[in-house]
């Protein structure tokens, strides 16, 4: 029977040709260029911060894996795809009508052309691929002990965080090329009639089958290596809700179906390629059958009838020593073992002189009434200067020496920015925008135990006034806020372009920028940008530079892209300059039995939605604050120093990128004083040690004796509360330290159970102290205080008539716990916001709680006055860096309610109280909320009075209103 002739393109003229040749040479130049851009652009900024073998190193090393995975990819799937053509029948019985026909006389007049084309396209794609897994090799090739074994294997455990995700990688690829390999010789002997799904006769031919069972039983063998190394990933499981490692089913049942899996998987390719060669399909059909019926059997539910029968019923029997290893693998992995935190028993005195509150020295003089979270529109209101300039919205905590005794001070400290969003009108042009308008002025600070009328007391160092803070060179090129880059150093013939101050331009004359003075460069960066003026503006000369980059966070990041940034840079003086100074850390996944945490997650708090910075979704299982970064906030220098932390993370990055990071020892003491304990960080650990501070197992699996991180009590949302950073004199300390604090109340419930402080102070840096507190007396946690201090009749009558004058706000700020005297403090500042415009939350009262007793005045030491009913020392703090005589005229809250029969049911009727307000506050209620308010002041007398007795002749503020608001 005549077969149908295949029908082929139309015909194109020459002249078509050419003009599509163009084309597509056009479109090729054009990609080739603009990727060259990109590459050309990156090489310019590391070049200009004098990081240029981080960029070669990765450039080399991801074009070797590229090198190698298209190479390699592609020479497979060529040779597959040759020997499968050559293996193809010579003629084909296909019936009256086959379908393939014309593309099989396509590909038959240039086989080789068609092989190579898909073997360089599959290459390319694999090749792209491959290059990402840059880091994984690097640290394999650089791998370094740990010096600790898994107790499951007794391997270091480097051997899991570097070596393992390379094997795992390899394996990984070794798949991919069997499994191309097989899907090229599928589809070619397909193509060429060598396997058919009609037709007379044999649907497969021998050479067939013998290629693709050759290529399963290789699949196979791969699979079993992988089950030996799986064994491995149990380390990691998450099969217990609890904790993170291999569990008792893990171990005693998925470990041994891993190494029956694996031996039945030799099983199956031998099989498979005995099979090939005898020309037979019924053995390989079996083998496949036996590994898919074992695979389910015994890998999954065999290990899930464990789970089930033996270990959910038995779990306190069962899982205590797989637990235990989770929390000695844990604590080592996050810095919280016995070498890093120590926990001291910590009894607040309830009967103790609370006149000694006031005669503190180290702690009550600094406590922070300034909430760094509410105050920034108070920095801007009177500090902006023009409107070019601004502040983020919540500014920096650090300390300071002060110039009467040099006694470290806490500020509040916030570099005045150029704020790309103020710009407006004319100065949104081009040449403004980018020419003109190039940097910030200065560094404003407030002390942050001091107010001027409700207001800061602030301390300028800028172009034009010197403060308290010694800045030499006040401009700030490099920030967070900045446009995303401007044109500077190009002095024009007549004067100099970018704004200074009202009355004088200025030149950039320091180090940073890339130079854009000739055409080239111009056209690169025009390129980059989209931007025509880059090739067109007189504005440009010889001298131009162009700054790009400019957040100190992308900065650090680029230079060590190994690194993970905190999500707050803060600015510091130090030497005159202005430095932004970024933690970052070292991260891995793969610690065994070390609790997986997810970055996200462990870091928010009642804040992030609020400052919009948040730490990435990655999950971790190690991380160390290895690496302290300053960027020079004038020239852009960054400038990475080792932490001192011993980390063999970042000795295996240093292996990788020698001589980048500076030792520790060249940090000079000035920088020192200002480095922090990172937030993040602790948050993290905070996260992990309301669990991992239990030693006993048995414990751990019933959550007995956990600590909860509480919510923000200042805040409508219910959020974590954040770290506060504090002056502190801890139990058995000599002097107060710059620490970052925390409270931790009881599991599910409101009660204080643990302080947290982690010390910044250089002596003592990074020690993390746990003050835990007796369950018996109960001490009352935040969200009880800040019901109290809601309750009392200054707050909540300020609160109603700010609601009742509409515009009005009223914002709690930050509730802060301080150690004093062997009892504990609450401080919290409250704000209002008048109904103009132009008005900025003020301080208008300080709320204390201390021994049982609350205090509110409009200073600091008016409200300690009246929280301590006996006569006062003749010198007080009150808040404005003076002292004020004091007499023994007191206001705290007394009453006459009667008390429960113990101090449990007076706890327990606390908690219902408190319940039932938040329920009122919920619902909208206010005569429920009025009520609810009530019965809450009784219940917290009571309480109070049941664990500190109150001396006679105090008496009660009562709540007028129950409608307070929180949130400015």
């Amino acid at each position: 029977m005549a077969m149908r002739a295949p029908i082929g393109m139309p015909a194109m003229s020459k002249r078509s040709k050419r003009v599509m040749t163009t084309l597509v040479g056009l479109v090729v130049l054009a990609i080739i260029w603009f990727q060259f851009v990109g590459i050309w652009v990156n090489w310019e900024w590391f070049k200009e911060v004098g990081y240029g073998q981080v960029f070669t190193t990765q450039a080399v090393t991801r074009i070797l894996l590229f090198a190698v995975g298209a190479l390699g990819v592609g020479a497979v799937v060529f040779f597959s795809l040759l020997a499968a053509y050559r293996s193809r029948p010579v003629f084909v019985p296909t019936g009256d009508v086959d379908p393939l026909s014309p593309y099989r006389t396509v590909v038959s007049t240039r086989p080789r052309v068609f092989a190579l084309a898909i073997s360089i396209l599959v290459g390319l794609i694999c090749g792209f691929s491959a290059q990402g897994d840059w880091k994984i090799v690097q640290l394999w090739i650089h791998a370094q002990p740990f010096g600790t074994t898994d107790p499951q294997f007794g391997h270091d455990v480097g051997f899991y965080v570097f070596t393992l995700p390379g094997l795992e990688m390899v394996l990984g690829w070794l798949f991919v090329l069997v499994a191309l390999s097989f899907f090229a010789v599928l589809v070619t002997q397909y193509l060429y009639g060598g396997l058919r799904l009609s037709g007379p006769g044999r649907r497969i031919t021998s050479q067939a089958a013998l290629q693709l069972s050759l290529l399963v039983g290789v699949f196979v063998l791969i699979k079993a290596v992988q089950y030996w190394f799986d064994r491995y990933a149990l380390l990691f499981s998450n099969r217990s809700s609890l904790f993170t490692g291999a569990s008792y089913t893990d171990v005693n049942a998925v470990l041994p179906a891993k190494i029956i899996l694996m031996v039945i998987a030799v099983i199956c390719a031998v099989g498979f390629i005995v099979g090939a060669f005898l020309r037979s399909v019924k053995l390989p059909g079996i083998a496949l059958a036996l590994l898919v019926l074992s695979s389910v059997l015994i890998g999954g539910v065999w290990p899930l009838v464990l789970q089930q029968v033996v270990v959910n019923p038995n779990r306190i029997s069962k899982e205590p020593p797989y637990i235990s290893r989770n929390i000695a693998a844990t604590r080592s992995a996050y810095g919280i073992g016995s070498q890093n935190v120590t926990y001291m028993p910590y009894t607040p005195a309830s009967s103790d002189d609370p006149t000694k509150l006031v005669a503190d020295k180290d702690t009550v003089p600094f406590a922070r009434l300034l909430d760094p979270n509410v105050i920034s529109p108070a920095f801007t209101q009177a500090k902006q200067g023009a409107n070019i300039y601004g502040f983020p919205s919540q500014l920096s905590v650090d300390r300071y020496p002060t110039a009467a005794n040099g006694q470290n001070q806490d500020y509040i400290v916030a570099a005045r920015e150029l704020v790309a969003a103020n710009l407006t009108g004319d100065q949104t042009n081009w040449i403004n925008q980018h020419v003109v308008y190039t940097h910030g002025n200065g560094l404003v600070a407030a002390p942050a135990n001091q107010v001027n009328q409700g207001l800061p007391a602030f301390t300028v160092s800028d172009l034009t006034t010197k403060g308290d803070i010694r800045v030499d060179q006040p401009r700030i090129y490099y920030g967070s806020m900045a446009p995303n880059y401007a044109i500077v150093g190009a002095q024009n013939s007549s004067s100099a372009r970018e704004f200074d101050t009202e009355s004088q331009k200025y030149t950039y004359a320091g180090l940073g920028g890339v130079q854009i003075g000739n055409l080239f460069q111009r056209l690169v960066f025009a390129t980059h940008y989209g931007e025509a003026n880059f090739l067109f503006s007189s504005e440009i000369n010889d001298n131009s530079k162009i700054m790009y980059n400019r957040d100190p966070r992308q900065r650090v990041e680029l230079a060590a892209p190994f690194l993970t940034t905190d999500t707050k840079p803060y600015p510091a003086a130090v030497g005159g300059r202005v430095v932004w100074i970024v933690d970052a850390y070292t991260t891995v996944q793969n610690y065994p039995y070390a609790q997986n945490v997810t970055l996200s997650k462990a870091t928010t708090n009642s804040l992030t939605s609020r400052s919009g910075a948040v730490q990435t979704d990655t999950d971790i299982s190690y991380i160390r604050n290895s690496v302290k970064a300053t960027v020079d906030a004038y020239d852009g220098t960054v400038t990475l120093y080792e932490s001192g932390a011993n980390d063999p993370v970042l000795k295996a990055w240093e292996g990788v990128f020698p001589g980048l990071i500076k030792p520790a020892e060249s940090v000079t003491p000035e920088l020192r004083a200002h480095f922090r304990y990172p937030e993040d960080l602790f948050e993290i650990q905070r996260s992990l040690l309301v669990k991992y501070h239990v030693d006993n197992p048995v414990d751990f699996s019933q959550s007995s004796g956990f600590y909860n991180v509480p919510d923000d009590p200042t805040v409508a949302d219910s959020a974590g509360q954040p770290p506060y950073y504090l002056q502190v004199k801890l139990p058995g300390a000599t002097k107060a330290d710059f620490e970052l604090t925390s409270v931790l109340t009881a599991f599910e419930r409101q009660f204080m159970n643990a302080y947290v402080s982690a010390s910044s102070d250089p002596a003592n840096y990074g020690r993390i102290t746990v003050l835990t507190l007796p369950t018996n007396p109960q001490t009352p946690g935040p969200a009880q205080i800040q019901a109290l201090f809601r309750s009392t009749s200054e707050v909540s009558s300020a609160v109603l008539n700010a609601t009742n004058a509409g515009g009005s706000q009223v914002t709690f700020g930050n509730l802060l716990t301080l150690p004093v005297n062997g009892g504990l403090l609450y401080v919290e500042p409250f704000y209002i916001k008048s109904q103009s415009t132009s008005s900025v939350p003020a301080l208008n009262y300080v709320l204390v709680w201390y021994a049982g007793q609350v205090g509110v005045g409009p200073t600091l030491a008016e409200a300690l006055a009246r929280a301590v009913p006996k006569t006062a020392p003749t010198d007080v703090p009150n808040g404005t860096g003076t002292s004020t005589p004091q007499s023994n005229t007191t206001a705290g809250p007394t009453g006459t309610g009667p008390l429960p029969v113990d101090q449990k049911a007076a706890g327990a009727a606390l908690q219902v109280a408190s319940d039932d307000l938040e329920k009122a506050r919920t619902a909208g209620d206010l005569g429920a909320i009025g009520a609810a308010t009530q019965k809450l002041q009784e219940a917290v007398k009571n309480y109070l009075k049941f664990v500190a007795p109150a001396p006679s002749g105090s008496s009660t503020p009562t709540p007028t209103e129950g409608t307070s608001r929180s949130g400015g």
